[in-house]
Formats: structure tokens, sequence, C-alpha cells
């Protein structure tokens, strides 16, 4: 007689292909971002740049609300999108114009990924999502890379003006690790469109007040400044932000945040393609890190 014994058997875990598809259009959209926002820095003042991109964002994201027609959320829906849209359109956007009018591309995509660490926090904290060995051990690893592509690539020249670049950097950081934790439970109620729609208008309502100021700095600039605004308004803001919803909706915040750590070493490749800015051979070593640290992140145990 043969004796059995039942043992667990380990399910497969299957991913979430669409998600992910979504969080690596929103990487290589906002890497693109850093690159497009140091290309007018010289002609466009952050807040103007900051109103212009968020203006374009607000038009391109309401003809997609105006043919899909989502539900109006709830008053108490409303109040937290509003604060998204201060905290994260708003602050976030000023904030990182600022600091790259002071400090090159890749520093500021390096120093702008210690968010994924402060969402990782954030959302273990008030989300309840906990803090899983991987992706501690992930966000260890990517950060480690991030620091090496910072000081690969920091700007020697511009040595007075990096503290307060790293400051504002800081500051948009945590702007936009406040605004996906804020966004995460209202996406559960309300569908990605409507409140990127919504947050993205409440950011061009506050940074209003500069729109006298872009208007007459557009009279002087060329007219690629103008191109740029349009690109960073429906690519990087309306396109990006909305693909990171549909993401956010789908994973959690923690895990999400992590492959944002790919953004340095693809707005480090677009800088090279785009500004003619040769990255130094240290900086791919920490891209290397940085995606090794997301596959870690993202990875999950029998």
């Amino acid at each position: 007689m043969t004796e059995t014994t039942d043992l667990p058997v380990s399910e497969p875990i299957s991913t979430d292909w669409l998600a992910l598809a979504a969080a690596l259009t929103t990487v290589i959209l906002w890497a693109s971002a850093f690159v497009g926002i140091r290309a007018v820095a010289e002609d466009l003042s952050p807040g103007a740049l900051a109103t212009g991109r968020l203006i374009v964002g607000s038009v391109a994201l309401g003809v997609v609300v105006a043919i899909r027609r989502p539900l109006w959320p709830a008053r108490r829906a409303l109040a937290w999108i509003g604060i998204v849209g201060v905290v994260w359109f708003g602050a976030y956007n000023v904030a990182l114009n600022a600091a790259e009018q002071l400090i090159d591309a890749g520093t500021a995509a390096m120093l702008i990924n210690i968010g994924p660490i402060l969402i990782a926090v954030f959302a273990g904290l008030f989300l309840r999502e906990g803090f899983p060995p991987r992706l501690v051990a992930g966000s260890a690893i990517a950060f480690g890379g991030a620091i090496v592509i910072g000081l690969a690539t920091g700007d020697a020249s511009a040595d007075a003006a990096v503290p307060i670049g790293i400051a504002l950097c800081v500051l948009a950081a945590t702007a936009y690790a406040a605004g996906v934790t804020i966004q995460k439970p209202v996406l559960r109620r309300v569908a990605a469109i409507q409140v990127t729609w919504l947050a993205c208008c409440v950011g061009a309502v506050v940074t209003l007040p500069f729109l006298p100021q872009l208007v007459g700095e557009l009279r002087q600039a060329p007219m690629s400044a103008a191109g740029w605004i349009l690109y960073l308004g429906i690519f990087p803001t309306a396109i990006a932000f909305t693909t990171w919803a549909f993401a956010l909706n789908r994973t959690t915040a923690g895990r999400l945040g992590s492959t944002t750590y790919l953004v340095p070493p693809v707005a480090i490749l677009l800088a090279w393609l785009i500004l003619g800015e040769v990255p130094p051979v240290l900086a791919f070593l920490g891209g290397g890190l940085c995606i090794g640290g997301v596959i870690v992140a993202r990875s999950k145990g029998r």
C-alpha cells in the first residue's frame, strides 16, 4: 500500500501585462519630460512653463473625457482630486521646472526618483500596503543606482546652484509621492481619465497667475519653445498621467512607484540623443542598477 501526502502546490503568478505596458509608457514619456524642460530652461520661467503645459494637458484630456463621458465623481472624491491637482500637478511642476534651471536633466531625474522610496513609505503607513522585503531590497538597489547616475552626470560648473536645485527636486519628489498616495484610493471609485483630467485642470488653475508671464516670454522665445509646451502638455502630461493612473488602479502604489527608477537611465539616453549630452560610462552602471532594482521590486516569491 502506498501512502500519499497532499503537499501545497504553488500557483503560477500571472503578470498584468496591460498594467506593465502602461507603466513603461509612463516611464518613457516622463523621462522625455526632463529633456523637454531642460531644453526650454533658458526661454521659459518655471511658472510660465508649468502653466502652458497644464493648460495644454487639460484641453487634451478634456477632449477624451468629452468622448468617453465618465460618471462625475462624488463630492468627497472631488476634494481629494483637488488636493492631488494642487500638490502633484501644480507644486510638482513648478518645483521641477525651477530645479532644472539649476541642475542638468540627468541629475534632476535621479533626485526626483527618491519619490518611489517616499511612495513606498507613505503607502505602507497610510494605505496599509506594508513593506514587502523584495520591495525594500529592490528600492535600495535602484536608489543606489540612481545615486551613481547623479554622481556621474552632475554638472560641476554649477556648484553654487546645486544645493538649491537639490532642495527643489526633493520638494518636487515629496509632492509627487504625496499625490500618488492620495490618488490611489480615489481610483477605486473614479475612472483614471476623470481623475487625471480634473487634477490637471486644478493644477492649471493654480498656476494661472503665471499666464501673463507665459504670454510675454513666448513672444520672445523661439518657436521650439511653443513646440515643447505642446509636447509636454500632450505626452508626458495627458497621456503619461493617464497610463500611470490606469496602472496604479491595477497594482500597489509601492510596486508601481518602483518602476520609475527606470526614468533616470531613459532620461540620460534621450538627453544624449536630443540635447547632445554624452553620458559618462559610470552612468550606464547606475542605469543597470536601476533596472535590476525594478526587477527585484516587481518580482514575487513562489
